[in-house]
């Protein structure tokens, strides 16, 4: 027998699913992660149904637009980062380390690939007077424009954007007081190493020692250098 029907304010069923409907859940989630991880958000339903190997009307059943599933993905992964974040804060006491073990643990987790809408910012002018931890980077793949910081008002739909913002930003002050962090790096930048240093390649070895490369020469970039 099939499960009550439920909703949530996403659009999404807050009750137990069938377990055929459970599965085809997951692969529909799986499978937006690596869609949308390797082409960027603009990717459209029609991509993930096939990647799911399901019918696009059953990614629709259960996300009623691009937008519910684009929401949960990158509220997914904003948790899964900030978690990385804290553990780095709390089980490492040197500063530099703690940086350098969450921007590891991120890259090699693919975290790059899927940063959300609620922390990535479009247009340089528009930067102009805001406090340097809040300038964020844009996402490749998106068109000009498209995607904002969440305004203030809208903090407690953000998606946990914030509390990311401000778990990263204690990491880098931090490393910055202890004299380890250039001057000039901002939260900005490290969620821009975190992108750059997620690069899409066919092979899993390959990417994974591409990852792994390209991180070591961005952290070197960095650190402060003794004058």
């Amino acid at each position: 027998m099939s499960a009550v029907s439920g909703g949530r304010p996403d659009g999404t069923r807050s009750t137990p699913l069938r377990v055929d409907a459970q599965r085809n859940l997951e692969h529909v989630l799986r499978a937006a992660r690596e869609v949308f991880g390797e082409l960027g958000y603009g990717a459209p339903m029609e991509d993930v149904a096939r990647r799911a190997r399901v019918g696009v009307g059953t990614v629709y059943r259960r996300f009623p637009s691009k937008d519910v599933l684009v929401r949960r993905i990158a509220e997914e992964e904003t948790s899964r980062l900030t978690e990385q974040a804290r553990a780095a804060l709390g089980q490492e006491d040197e500063p530099w380390s703690a940086l350098s073990r969450f921007l590891r643990t991120s890259v090699a987790s693919g975290a790059g690939r899927l940063l959300p809408p609620q922390v990535l910012r479009v247009g340089v002018a528009e930067e102009r007077g805001l406090p340097e931890h809040a300038r964020l980077p844009q996402q490749r793949t998106q068109p000009a424009g498209e995607l904002r910081l969440v305004p203030e008002e809208r903090a407690e739909d953000d998606g946990g954007a914030a509390e990311l913002l401000d778990v990263v930003g204690q990491l880098v002050e931090r490393a910055r007081a202890a004299g380890e962090l250039r001057a000039d790096v901002s939260v900005s930048d490290v969620l821009l190493v975190i992108a750059t240093a997620a690069p899409s390649l066919p092979d899993a070895a390959q990417q994974a020692a591409a990852s792994a490369r390209l991180l070591d020469i961005l952290l070197e970039g960095l650190r402060s250098r003794p004058s």
